[in-house]
């Protein structure tokens, strides 16, 4: 065997070497270079990690509970290994008990009386060891093969390990975490029902305290609500988003489109605003969308929120009807915008409340300005859902926003003046330069001269039925 100090003294050398490799530069190299590169520095890294799993598998065999005091860890003033190897190695306490978890799994162990028994998993031991399988995979092979001892035999937990170290010389490591998951369903087939119960069981929603206007919130996801959810992400983040025509682009029309047009559709299609949402912007607003969508579905004012989830916002009447100042939202410190507002007031309505010098209430009026369940159910079929163009959200994640506005406009609740429009669209067409109109009955959208420097309406909506009527008018 080695000597430990000449092994420590050739990591310090290996240590010296790979920190002139890391600043070797790249960008010079040919890319058949660099792929070659990519995988011998994946090599020594799987390496390196393996001797790394090991360290900490020795260090939670002197850190063990039994040995109480007189542990490693509690010897140097550490209660637990996790947090001594944290402390050691710099690294998170999660990624410091993942490398125990795994040097533990790994490790030839010790028997009553002193006896040697090899690793618990010695298949993976002996990859690891080569650098022939990740640490990665390896994990999660363990993982699984651990919630799989409840009911398999040590013969069929061996088989399973055996083929999946097999599997992980040639897949990556999130193709081997769905292997490892069937072999673990195959091993223990009742094994499912009580972990639902228990992942169940850990499902949460925390909102934190609201800081600058912006209230952070976090959780755990149970797997069928996490599947739902990501459903709808992947659903919104696959849709065809066209956009509108940028400068320099050649424009196809160079006169206003109405709604009998023979070209609206392919307008429509070709000459759409550009959506900048990052990400996270785009996910919080389907996961609003599907919020809004829900409550409002058990609501029972025409176009409102039940009252169990009713918003509510306070502003003097002269600052919404001018669109200037600021209300207060009920639950949150920071005020709120005048649009905002005006925004959250076009789409369910509001009630004035009038206040005597003492503050006393003097009057108090009934919701008003809200659209009917039957004008709702005329857009829905005009509309088809958000008409903004490349939106694709459903009708039941939308607002009835009045095009021409209702209190300082004069705008009138009547289906020739509202359009559907999700949440996101509703915030910019109310603060943002676009402006809407409407065409024979039809909302129209004009963009920004930046964006559309033809400045043209282009027809909105995405109904299945103008759309086949029109294909018939012009074939």
């Amino acid at each position: 065997m080695e000597d430990i100090g000449d092994a420590i003294g050739r990591m310090r050398q290996l240590h010296t070497e790979l920190t002139a490799l890391a600043g070797l530069p790249l960008s010079a190299v040919t890319d058949e270079q660099l792929c070659e590169f990519t995988v011998e520095a994946e090599n020594a890294g799987r390496l390196a990690d393996a001797v790394r799993a090991a360290a900490a598998g020795e260090v939670a065999e002197r850190s063990r509970r039994e040995l109480g005091g007189d542990g490693l860890a509690s010897r140097l003033g550490h209660g637990k290994a996790v947090l001594l190897l944290s402390y050691l190695t710099k690294v998170s306490n999660a990624e410091a008990a993942r490398r125990l978890k795994l040097g533990q799994a790994t490790r030839c162990r010790q028997a009553f009386g002193g006896q040697a028994l090899p690793p618990l998993y010695p298949r993976i031991s002996e990859a690891l060891a080569v650098g022939e399988i990740g640490v990665e995979s390896a994990a999660r092979i363990v993982q699984c093969m651990d919630q799989a001892r409840a009911t398999a035999t040590e013969e069929q937990v061996a088989a399973a390990e055996a083929e999946l170290v097999d599997a992980a010389r040639d897949a990556n490591a999130d193709d081997i975490a769905v292997q490892a998951r069937v072999w673990r369903e195959f091993l223990d087939p009742d094994g499912a029902e009580p972990r639902d119960e228990r992942l169940y069981r850990k499902r949460a929603f925390r909102l934190g305290r609201e800081r600058d206007g912006l209230t952070p919130f976090s959780g755990e996801l149970e797997p069928l609500a996490a599947a739902l959810i990501t459903a709808a992400f992947d659903e919104a983040f696959t849709a065809r988003r066209p956009r509108f025509l940028a400068d320099g682009d050649e424009p196809s029309h160079e006169v206003d489109l109405l709604p009998g047009d023979v070209d609206d559709l392919a307008a429509l299609e070709a000459e759409v605003a550009t959506d900048d949402r990052t990400r996270e912007q785009r996910q919080y607003d389907v996961f609003t969308g599907l919020l809004t969508a829900g409550v409002r579905a058990t609501g029972t004012e025409p176009g409102g929120m039940r009252s169990t989830a009713q918003v509510t916002a306070v502003i003097t009447l002269d600052d919404l009807r001018a669109g200037t100042g600021v209300g207060w939202v009920d639950g949150i410190d920071e005020p709120v915008s005048a649009r905002t507002i005006q925004q959250l007031v076009c789409a369910t309505g509001y009630a004035t409340q009038v206040l005597g010098d003492d503050g006393e209430v003097l009057y108090l009026s009934r919701h008003r300005r809200l659209f009917s369940w039957q004008q709702l159910r005329a857009m829905l079929v005009r509309d088809g859902g958000c008409v903004w163009p490349g939106c694709h959200a459903r009708p039941a994640e939308c607002d009835a926003h009045h095009v021409l506005h209702w209190e300082a406009d004069d705008g009138p609740t009547d289906i020739d003046n509202g359009a559907l429009l999700c949440r996101f669209h509703h915030t910019m067409i109310h603060s943002s330069a676009y402006r809407m109109r409407m065409i024979h009955g039809k909302p129209h959208l004009l963009a920004p001269s930046w964006i559309d420097p033809a400045q043209r309406w282009i027809p909105l909506g995405k109904s299945r039925i103008a759309r086949l009527n029109l294909l018939r008018k012009t074939g």
